[in-house]
Order: C-alpha cells, then sequence, then structure tokens
C-alpha cells in the first residue's frame, strides 16, 4: 500500500464509528458528533467548493479534531496524524491572500485539543505547542481572553512537569501565546520572571543550549511588547528582562559557539530592547546603563564586517569630546571558518601604520556592478562586505596593497567567477551574511529607540561616539557615516540614515552654538567649533551618500536627513559654501524618476529656503541666473552607466574639496529675473511634465505629490524672501488660482494658502515699522489687480464647498491676507461680496470654518474703509457675540479676539469720529457687549486674555448718560469686578497683564465713576498688590501705569486710599531688581522707569491732607531711596524698549529735558497751594516736599 493509500486509510478509520468499518452510504460522510459550543459550524460541501484548499484541510482537521474525546480508542494515534496534518499545511496569509480563517475556529480548536492532550505524552505536547505557534503566527490570530488563560496555563503547566528536551518548543509556543498579551499576563508572568524563573534560566549566559536560549530571549520579547493604548508591562518584570537582554548583548560569542547561532541570540536580544523601549521614556537606571547599551549597540552594528579587529569599549561616557576608542588591534582576528574571507578580497576597514593613500588603479578581476536599486534581495546575493566603500583604502601590514579600484567602485561584489566558495559553502556564507545583516539592522533599531526614548540634553553627551566632530587624518572613527557611506545592504544603511535623522529633529537648539566663522585658535578648540566640524561633516558625509546611492528607497532618507540637517543648523554662523555646494547637488534629483525621490529633493529645497530666512547665502542662490543647462544633462543622471557616475563622483568630490567653504561663487545678478527655483516650481505646478522615463506621453501633469511638494516650496519662497519672488506675483496667483480651479482638495489647499502667504507678504511690506521705500514694495496697483484677478477666480468656490472644511477655513484666511489699502480699492461688488461671505460661514456647524470665519471679521473690522460703517459693525458684533457662546473653546477664542479687535475700533473711532459714532451706536447691542465680555472672562485662559482686553476698551467707549442708566449699572459693575478678580487670581501673566492694561484703559473714561464707587478701592488694592508682590515684570509694569491714569486727585478717593498706591509704589521700586529669572531681570529698568513716572505723576495731584502724610514718606529711609531712584529717571535717557511701552500706556514719550519740566511745574504748583486754613502739620509736610522737590531738581540740574 502506498503512502497515500494508507494515509486515505487512516483517515476513513478515523472518521468511521468507534469498532465499525466505515459504511459506503453518503450519509455517513461526516462524523457523528454531540451538539455543544466546542462543535465546529456545520459547513455544506456546497461552500466548500468555495474555500481555498487551506481552507478546507483546516476545516476537514478541525472537524476531526473536535470529534475527539479524551477516552477515545487510539487517541494518541489519531492526534498525532492530525497534528502532522495540520503542521504540513502554509496557512501564511502573505503567500495565499485567499486564506480566511476565522480566528474564533481556531481559538476553539486550540482550546478543546489543549484538554485533549495529557502531559504526560510528552511527544504529543511538543506537537500541540508547534501546533500553536504554527497556526497563531500564520494566521495572525489575537486571542480571546479564555483562550489566553487557558493555553498561557497550559504551556506554563508544561514548563514545570514536562522533560527538559520538550522545554524549547513549549517556550516557543509560550512566546506566540504572550506576544502583545505581557500586561495581561502578569500572574503567569511573576512565576517566570522571578528569581530562579525558568526564563531567566534559559536566557542567562550560562545556558549551553542557543536554542533554548534564543527562544527563551524571544519569549522574554514578546511580554515586554506593548501594543497601543495597553497598559505597560509592569515596572519590574520590565527592568528584570532588560537587565537580561543588556547582558545578552554585552557579551562576547563564546569560542565553540557558531556564529549564526550567536547572531540568532543577539537579534531577540536586540528585539527584546527595542521592545522595552518602545512607546515610553528610559526608565533603566542612570547614566551607566544607557553608556553600556550605546557601547553594546555601537559595536553590534558593525557585526560581521571583516577585517575589522577593534578593541570595543564597554561603556561609553558622555562628553563633548570624541569618545576614544582603540586602534586596531594588529593580531589577527580570530579564525572563524563559517565568515573567513575569500583569499582575494582585500580588507581595507583595516588598518596599518602605514597611512598613505593607495594609489588608483583598476583591478582586472572587478566586473560592472549592477545597480543596487534594482537588486530584489539584496541581503541574500551580497558576497562579502568591505568596510571601505572607495573613500579609503587601506591594507593589512606587511603586505603589499592590491589595486585600488575606481571610486564609489563597490568592491564587495563579486561575480560568480571569482568566488571561491563551493555551492554549500556559499549558502553558508549567506545565510551567514544575512543573519550579520539582521543583526546591524537590530542594532540601529535599537539606537532609534533610545534616541526616542532618552531626553535630548542628555543624548547630546554621546553624539560624538556616533557623529564625528573632526576630519581626523588618522583611521576613520567608526560612526553612523562610516554605515551610511561603506554598509553592502540598503537596508541598513537606511536605518542608519533614519537614526542620524532622529538625532538631528529637534537639535536646533543644541546646534545653536556652533560657530566657525571667527578666526581659528591655536590654544584650544572651542566647543562651538567642534559642533561647526560636526555639521560640516555631516554634510560631507551625506553629500557622497547622496552622489553614490542608487536604492530609490534609501536615496530619499539621503535627502530626507539632509532636510533635518538645513532645518537645525545655524548657517548664519558658519561658513558660507555648506549649502551653496548641497543647492547645486540636489538640483537633477527634482528630475528623478522615482516620485518619492523628487518629493524629497523639494522638500529639502523648502527646508534651504526656510532655514534662518532670509540668508545671504540662500539669497546669493536665488538671486543666481539659470545658467542655461538642462536639469537632465546632469553629472548624477540615474539613466547614466556605472562607470559614469563614478567619474562624475570623483570629480564632484574634488572640486567640492578643493572650493573654499569661504568663498562661494558670486552670481551674477540679472535684473528682473525670477529665481531658478521658482520657475521650476511654477512648471511643476502647471506645466505638463517632460515624460523621460514615464510611458504615457500626452499633456499629463506632475503626479499629486509633487505638485504639492512644488507648492510648498512655493509659499516658503514667498514667506521668506518675498522680495525675490515679487517680481513673479502674477505668475504665482495664477498657479494658486489653477490650483483652486482642480478637482483634488489637498491640491486646492495648498493653493490657497499659497496666496495667504503671498496676502502676509504684500501686508508686511506695507506696515509702518518696516520702512520700506514704496520703490520696493508692490505697487499698490499691482496689489489691487492681484487680489481682483483672485477674487474673480475659484476662490469663491472654495468658500463654499461645505465638503472640505479645512478648504473652507484655508479660503477665509486668504480673505483675511488682503492688504486694507488695496480692499478699499476693489469694487464696491467685490468687497460686500467678500462680507457677506465671511458672514454667512460663522453660520455653518463646522467649528474650524467658524473659526476662520471670525478671525477674518476680527481683521476686517480694522479696515480704515469699514470701520467707521456702523452697520458692519454691528453685523460683526452681532456675530461675535454669537461664537462667544460656541461650543468649542477655539471658536470663543477666537471670537474674543476678534470681540477685543472689534472695541479696539470702537475707541479709536470716538477719538477720529467723536460724539457722533457713539450716539449712533445702538446702546442695546453695547450692553450685550459688556454682558458677554464679562462672561467670556470667566472662560478658559485663552479666551479670557481676550475678553479682558474688550471689557477695557468698552468702559472706555461708555458715555456718561448711558452709565446713569439702571439697565447698564450692574452689568457696569459686573464688568470691573470682573477685571479686579483677574488682576487678583492665578492666571497666566498674559491674561493679568491684559487685566491691568484694561483697568487702566477704563480709568482713562472720565466718566467712570472713581470717586464714589463701592469698587473703586478693590480695583486700586488689586493693582497695588500686583506692582508689589508679581513675579512678571511685565505685569508690575503695567499695574504701574494703571496707577497712574487717574488725572484728578478726587479719583484716588481719601487720603488713605492715596498714601496705599503711593507706598505701594515705592516698595515696588526698593525691590525692582529683586528677582531670580533673568528673563525678568531685563526688564528692571523699564520697571524702574514707570514706577520713577508714576511717583511723580502723585505727587503732581497731591493736595493738602495729603502733605503730612507724603512728608514723612520723604523725610525717612523711604524718601532716601526714592531720590536715587527718582534722579536716575531725570538724568538718564530712556531705552527704546521703554518709550514703546511708554507709548503704549500713554500714546506719548518724555525725554529728560520735559521730565524735569514736568518736575518744575510740579514743585511750582505746590507752592502756590493755598493756604487759608491749613494746619501746622499740613504745613509742615508741605515744606518737607517741597525740599525734596528742590533738592532733586538741583541734583538733577548739576548732574
Amino acid at each position: 500500500m502506498s503512502q497515500s493509500e494508507e494515509t486515505t486509510s487512516g483517515l476513513r478509520d478515523m472518521a468511521a464509528p468507534t469498532g465499525e468499518s466505515e459504511p459506503a452510504s453518503p450519509r455517513r460522510a461526516f462524523p457523528s458528533m454531540s451538539l455543544s459550543a466546542e462543535a465546529a459550524p456545520f459547513v455544506p460541501e456546497s461552500q466548500l467548493s468555495c474555500l481555498s484548499e487551506a481552507e478546507k484541510h483546516f476545516s476537514r482537521c478541525s472537524a476531526k479534531l473536535r470529534a475527539l474525546r479524551a477516552d477515545s480508542v487510539q487517541l494518541r494515534e489519531q492526534l498525532n496524524l492530525l497534528f502532522d496534518q495540520l503542521l504540513s499545511e502554509n496557512y501564511n496569509k502573505t503567500l495565499d491572500a485567499s486564506v480566511n480563517i476565522r480566528p474564533e475556529d481556531v481559538c476553539s480548536l486550540l482550546k478543546h485539543t489543549s484538554c485533549l492532550v495529557p502531559l504526560s505524552q510528552e511527544h504529543l505536547v511538543v506537537k500541540f505547542c508547534q501546533l500553536v505557534h504554527h497556526l497563531l503566527n500564520q494566521l495572525k490570530v489575537i486571542m480571546d481572553e479564555q483562550t489566553l488563560n487557558v493555553l498561557l496555563n497550559y504551556t506554563v503547566t508544561a514548563l514545570k512537569d514536562c522533560s527538559a528536551w520538550t522545554h524549547s518548543d513549549v517556550v516557543l509556543a509560550l512566546s506566540t501565546v504572550v506576544y502583545g498579551n505581557g500586561p495581561h499576563c502578569q500572574q503567569q508572568v511573576s512565576c517566570l520572571l522571578s528569581e530562579g524563573g525558568l526564563l531567566l534560566q534559559y536566557s542567562s549566559l550560562s545556558q549551553q543550549s542557543m536554542e533554548l536560549r534564543h527562544v527563551a530571549l524571544n519569549c522574554m520579547a514578546n511580554i515586554c511588547l506593548r501594543n497601543p493604548g495597553q497598559p505597560p508591562l509592569d515596572e519590574q518584570y520590565r527592568n528584570t528582562c532588560f537587565q537580561v537582554f543588556l547582558k545578552t548583548l554585552l557579551s562576547l560569542k563564546p569560542p565553540d559557539t557558531d556564529e549564526h547561532f550567536y547572531c540568532v541570540v543577539i537579534q531577540a536580544a536586540l528585539k527584546g530592547v527595542q521592545y522595552c523601549l518602545s512607546g515610553g521614556k528610559w526608565k533603566f537606571g542612570g547614566g551607566d546603563e544607557l553608556g553600556s547599551l550605546l557601547a553594546a549597540l555601537k559595536r553590534l552594528m558593525f557585526q560581521g564586517t571583516p577585517g575589522l579587529s577593534m578593541e570595543w569599549p564597554a561603556v561609553l561616557y558622555p562628553a563633548p569630546l570624541p569618545q576614544y576608542e582603540g586602534v586596531p588591534s594588529p593580531k589577527p582576528a580570530e579564525p572563524q571558518a563559517p565568515s573567513a574571507p575569500p583569499k582575494n578580497a582585500t580588507a581595507p576597514g583595516k588598518t596599518s601604520g602605514n597611512k598613505k593613500r593607495k594609489s588608483k588603479g583598476k583591478d582586472k578581476k572587478t566586473q560592472p556592478e549592477e545597480s543596487r536599486g534594482e537588486e530584489k534581495d539584496e541581503e541574500d546575493k551580497e558576497s562579502v562586505p568591505a568596510l571601505q566603500r572607495g573613500e579609503e583604502g587601506r591594507g593589512s601590514g606587511g603586505t603589499a596593497p592590491k589595486p585600488f579600484p575606481p571610486l564609489f567602485y563597490p568592491s564587495w561584489k563579486l561575480t560568480s567567477s571569482d568566488s571561491e566558495f563551493s555551492d554549500t559553502e556559499g549558502n553558508v556564507q549567506s545565510k551567514l551574511r544575512l543573519s550579520h545583516v539582521r543583526v546591524r539592522q537590530g542594532a540601529l533599531h535599537c539606537i532609534l529607540a533610545v534616541v526616542k526614548a532618552v531626553e535630548n540634553r542628555t543624548l547630546y553627551g554621546y553624539w560624538s561616539s556616533f557623529i564625528p566632530d573632526s576630519p581626523t587624518g588618522g583611521p576613520p572613527p567608526l560612526t553612523l557615516l562610516t554605515i551610511i557611506l561603506k554598509d553592502p545592504s540598503p537596508k541598513v544603511r537606511l536605518c542608519a540614515l533614519q537614526v542620524l535623522t532622529a538625532m538631528l529633529d529637534g537639535s536646533r537648539q543644541f546646534l545653536a552654538v556652533a560657530e566657525d566663522t571667527a578666526p581659528p585658535r591655536t590654544s584650544y578648540t572651542p566647543f562651538s567649533f567642534l559642533l561647526a566640524t560636526s555639521v560640516r561633516e555631516l554634510h560631507r558625509a551625506l553629500s557622497l551618500a547622496l552622489l553614490a546611492e542608487t536604492s530609490s528607497q534609501t536615496l530619499t532618507q539621503v535627502i530626507k536627513c539632509l532636510s533635518f540637517l538645513v532645518a537645525n543648523a545655524p548657517y548664519h554662523r558658519l561658513r558660507h559654501g555648506l549649502l551653496t555646494s548641497l543647492w547645486k547637488q540636489i538640483r537633477p534629483y527634482v528630475r528623478h524618476r522615482d516620485v518619492t525621490v523628487r518629493v524629497s529633493a523639494l522638500t529639502l529645497y523648502g527646508a534651504v529656503v526656510t532655514t534662518q530666512a532670509p540668508l545671504p547665502e540662500v539669497q546669493l542662490l536665488l538671486q543666481q541666473p539659470d545658467d542655461g543647462s538642462s536639469l537632465q544633462d546632469s553629472a548624477l543622471s540615474w539613466r547614466q552607466r556605472n562607470g559614469e557616475v563614478q567619474t562624475s563622483a570623483a570629480s564632484s568630490k574634488q572640486s567640492s574639496c578643493t572650493q573654499s567653504p569661504q568663498s562661494p561663487c558670486t552670481p551674477v545678478e540679472k535684473g528682473g529675473s525670477p529665481p531658478w527655483l521658482l520657475k521650476l516650481c511654477l512648471s511643476l505646478v502647471t506645466q505638463p511634465r517632460e515624460d523621460h522615463f514615464d510611458s504615457e506621453g500626452g499633456d499629463t501633469l506632475e503626479p499629486l505629490p509633487v505638485r504639492l511638494a512644488a507648492l510648498q516650496v512655493l509659499s516658503h519662497l514667498v514667506r521668506g524672501y518675498f522680495s525675490l519672488t515679487q517680481a513673479s506675483l502674477s505668475e504665482i496667483g495664477q498657479a494658486s488660482t489653477h490650483c483652486l480651479g482642480e478637482t483634488d482638495p489637498p491640491l486646492q489647499l495648498h493653493g490657497s494658502k499659497l496666496l495667504e502667504e503671498c496676502g502676509t507678504g504684500i501686508i508686511l511690506q506695507y506696515r509702518a515699522e518696516n520702512n520700506l521705500p514704496e520703490s520696493s514694495r508692490v505697487s499698490l496697483t499691482q496689489v489691487v489687480q492681484f487680489w481682483s484677478s483672485v477674487l474673480s477666480g475659484p476662490l469663491t468656490a472654495a468658500l463654499q464647498n461645505e465638503q472640505h472644511s479645512t478648504l473652507q477655513a484655508s479660503a477665509c484666511d486668504t480673505l483675511a491676507s488682503i492688504l486694507p489699502q488695496a480692499f478699499a480699492q476693489l469694487p464696491d461688488k467685490t468687497q460686500l461680496m467678500c462680507i457677506t461671505m465671511l458672514l454667512g460661514l460663522t453660520y455653518l456647524e463646522s467649528s474650524l470654518v467658524k473659526m476662520a470665519a471670525v478671525r477674518a471679521l476680527g481683521l476686517y473690522i480694522r479696515f480704515p474703509c469699514l470701520r467707521e460703517d456702523v452697520m458692519f459693525v454691528a453685523d460683526t458684533a452681532n456675530i461675535v457675540l454669537a461664537a462667544l457662546d460656541d461650543r468649542s473653546i477655539n471658536v470663543r477664542a477666537r471670537a474674543a479676539w476678534s470681540l477685543g479687535n472689534l472695541t479696539d475700533t470702537l475707541v479709536a473711532n470716538m477719538q477720529s469720529v467723536g460724539a457722533d459714532f457713539q450716539e449712533e451706536f445702538s446702546d442695546m447691542l453695547l450692553l450685550k457687549m459688556l454682558q458677554a465680555a464679562t462672561r467670556a472672562s470667566a472662560d478658559k485662559d485663552r479666551v479670557k486674555s481676550s475678553a479682558v482686553r474688550a471689557l477695557g476698551n468698552l468702559l472706555r467707549f461708555l458715555r456718561e448718560s448711558q452709565m446713569i442708566r439702571s439697565a447698564f449699572q450692574r452689568p457696569l459693575e459686573e464688568a470691573l469686578v470682573a477685571l479686579v478678580k483677574t488682576v487678583q487670581s492665578e492666571a497666566t501673566m498674559k491674561v493679568r497683564w491684559n487685566a491691568c492694561y484694561a483697568l487702566g484703559n477704563a480709568f482713562r473714561n472720565p466718566a467712570l465713576p472713581l470717586k464714589s464707587a463701592a469698587w473703586t478701592h478693590d480695583a486700586f488694592s488689586a493693582l497695588c498688590h500686583a506692582v508689589t508682590s508679581c513675579k512678571n515684570f511685565k505685569v508690575r509694569i503695567e499695574s504701574a501705569a494703571a496707577l497712574a491714569v487717574p488725572t484728578h486727585r478726587d479719583c484716588y478717593r481719601d487720603t488713605k486710599q492715596f498714601m496705599c498706591v503711593w507706598h505701594s509704589l515705592v516698595t515696588a521700586l526698593e525691590h525692582s531688581e529683586d528677582t531670580n529669572d533673568f528673563l525678568e531681570y531685563r526688564y528692571s529698568a523699564s520697571l524702574r522707569h514707570k514706577l520713577s513716572q508714576a511717583l511723580l505723576h502723585l505727587l503732581s495731584l497731591s493736595q493738602w491732607q495729603d502733605m503730612p502724610s507724603l512728608g514723612k514718606s520723604l523725610a525717612g529711609d523711604e524718601g532716601s531711596g526714592v531720590k536715587k531712584h527718582l534722579t536716575k529717571f531725570f538724568s538718564l535717557e530712556q531705552t527704546e524698549e521703554e518709550t514703546d511701552q511708554e507709548r503704549d500706556s500713554k500714546g506719548e514719550s518724555f525725554p529728560p529735558q520735559q521730565r524735569i519740566k514736568s518736575l518744575q511745574e510740579t514743585l511750582k504748583r505746590l507752592k502756590e497751594l493755598n493756604s487759608n486754613g491749613v494746619g501746622l502739620e499740613e504745613l509742615e509736610g508741605k515744606e518737607t516736599v517741597a525740599n525734596f522737590l528742590e533738592e532733586l531738581l538741583k541734583t538733577c540740574e548739576v548732574s
């Protein structure tokens, strides 16, 4: 009987009832079974025909397994056979996507089978564990809680009761069960990871079985894995696992261990470290653990590199200088048969005493290299890798060096005729190379996890161990750049680039001190120069990688890494030339055949024009005229053969090395010519692509990602270098309008944002503080034409596109960026369309659109042509009031900001138009605004900050006839109480500053009843407390300014209130330098200036009843301190900052001569006070005050 017939016979025996042969009747085709929850679902034969072979096989075997009971005859033989059949089938969905076996069927099968396999039948236990791993792993089953507990208890019990020879398979099944379920297995994990636990025993360094050690480490790694949203594993067990992983990584390969098995163990430990670090911060000890881990990872990221014999440090210590690494040992490495290099292969990574470069020449045995980017499986096809990759080549000491291949020629690629391995040896070497590649990948993935888990300031100390800070002339340091330039595996190079990118991300503050523009020092090397050297080394290495890389995926990461470098490096502190070289080198890649490479190249250009804009070097690059050379006719063309690429790479490297970075080529400016980058991006957005490598033909536009990247570069150009792009404003507007007219929402959105950037650039040119001559600005006629063209295009359709709220919001921002002077010259129909659109969009449900529309109205209310229109102001006020009650905090914040702008407009109209505007404005609407602002002042700080500003403006705008009305009296009192509470609160300093400003603004209203209101005492007390005790000096300055606003003595009420304000100002003046925060100390001069001004203001208003108290104050210790500060106030010139603050508070500034004149007038007024009926105490006080002012005046005149 053949084997297939035996199998068929066996299956029939299993399907037949016990003790009977299979009947011929088709009704007995399925085995009889009792109904239960564990029973397999009935599948009709008509549905079986629709299933894949794997599903049919699983269904048949599953039905037979479910039919078995613990008391079945020949249970062992039947289980054995069914296990073999299930294990023989491949259920991998990656190979057969049609496999669709339900997870609940698998869970039900495994739970039922676990009851059939007793732990005494160890062979069946092993097969069942293999089945658990096989099904869960290949079908990617997510188990329910009951299945998880059943399988956990079974495998853990099997580890305790079964013989040691089964433990390898049991632990493998356990690792599959706990994968991603570690937090749910705390009880079972405790017995495995506690002291003396089996997993700790099997994963220890003393474990002889590498296979058992591997599965134990893998199981511990899976326990530590945390899926998103899951709670982390208990810290105790996570730390235990981490220490085991770290010890494994620090240990060297035992001499009698196979290299492949050692790599497998290391891979499991690397995976465990990665899982421990994923999704959290570093919590595994101090610097020693981190340094030990980084040292081990650095050693392993060079695993399998031939010709490398290093004395690796056991610990990396944080230091600004490079970590010392021993010179490669002259002793040969320990011979290892599986990894020995071929006899005719040089080991250029091994260094010797000879530091002289080899002469260039061609190796006769070398064949042209196939492009690495076209390899389907790079790791499997690579021969013995070499450490050096064209830059350095050194032979071992004592032997004549072999001819060095051409520059960038990869010496690790050998044809079959060059290989000295047999087929069997070649397979062994291929597997070993693949293992080494996976170790290097794992090490780099772990370093990436460390970079993300460790704080930046801690990580910066280890930079020199992974990024070189000097182009040393001796043995090259082994860093990430070494791997990027010389590792034979594109995947490993990609991982190294990802690590470098993560290190550069967010490093702007660290790199900000880099500088090499100063003359070099001979006595010592400053840290700033070392950082600058690191930046230059990164540029040099990444530029070389850009030239040599042919794998599109890795090339994209190279350009992305350069983008992060450009975004974080301080080029304004570095010698010119770095960006110039990069600018020219990246240019051909905007026409690369791979879309992702083209997008990343454009992103890099965007980073260049964004960094520290406007940068003089970039400005020169943008002004360079196009030399007429085609972008495709470049030495870096992807279609050139290898020899041509090598020649161009060599020449490019030579030119980059010989050109002095201090003297970049000065471009010849071409009047009126738009930048090359601007023309390129415009063509990419609007013009049909040049089909050099696309087969579609026709007028096909560039792919969407390329067009979006080009639009982003245009936005960056307009934002940072508007003066260079303003000549092409019409073309940019046409391109943006073209994008708005297309159907892709992302393209429409970027087109709208580009228009907004254009509008913002125009507004910045017209700001008075920029002092830009009219000849350098875009003329008002051009601005009007620009917006007339835009507003007559598809922007209105974008405003009405309710399907894409983000696009609507962006279109609102575009309307908000219209220059006010240009808006006034637009046709009335166009103006009305803009206003109507914005008013209508505030009624939409989308909070994003509502927020943008309310913001735009808050800007329009300041337009000179609109702010005096009472109807428009009223319409805007009603919209803002409705938005203040919105449920979205973002909408309320924008509404409060717009209300602040609207009330600013009311005050401005009151001053420019006069009482007519106040009378026309609705009293009822004004009352609603006052009440809404009062309610908003109790909202979150984002809303409160603008609400209190609006309250101050409204209180200043109110007329006396309105204040005396009963409808206004209570809201008025509530508004002032709200301001007082805000000043006294623990809100953010911005909120408190605005509240102080608002009180001072309210005090400027002469109709405000400061003399009689009940809240006056609380208002002055709050300001006095703020001026003496607030930690923020800007709040103190504003509170002092508010205290000096009232212009009549009666506003300060009685002498007690007046002197309370005086003593508060004096106390604040004495402690004006008491702060531990350097950021606050810089405002101390401004604070003293404002306090001195406030004290003089009080003296100018003082009356007879104040003289006794003022005399006592000035005659004592307070007087000497006040005299010292006032003397400085009258003699010193104001700083620019003080002048600006004074203008903000009172609208004018006072030079020293005017201050002395004000002092003379105060003294004169004091002497002319009527003394009729005045007591002796008042006369004595007046004499003391007058003497104080006379002495102060004499001191100032002398100085």
